[in-house]
């Protein structure tokens, strides 16, 4: 029997919001230290219906950039939220004439 499987599987769910100690664990920080993160305003969270934090699977990442700030320049707390902000108005102009760019199509009438 010729069973045919397609090789690559994309998942089309939204991965759900990961709990404090979880994310903590996994961005290898004290609890306590991300929700001063938090607090600085240089991670995003939301709060679950306990009133419980919940981090985007993608904050690993902002945690990886703000280490990188740390370690790397030396920088405080307060010049990486400034250079995170000016980092995402970066991504947001370069990311708009790519839009523009592919926006070319015509309705045909």
């Amino acid at each position: 029997m010729n069973t045919f499987l397609p090789a690559n599987r994309y998942v089309l769910v939204r991965p759900a919001p990961i709990r404090l100690e979880t994310f903590a664990r996994r961005v290898g920080l004290h609890p306590e230290f991300v929700r001063r993160l938090t607090a600085l305003g240089l991670l995003d969270c939301t709060r679950d219906s306990a009133g419980e934090l919940r981090f985007e699977p993608s904050e690993v990442a902002v945690v990886a950039r703000i280490q990188r700030l740390r370690t790397g320049l030396g920088l405080n707390y307060a010049a990486i939220g400034l250079v995170l902000d000016l980092l995402d108005r970066i991504e947001k102009l370069e990311a708009d004439p790519r839009r523009r760019r592919t926006s070319t199509w015509t309705p045909a009438d």
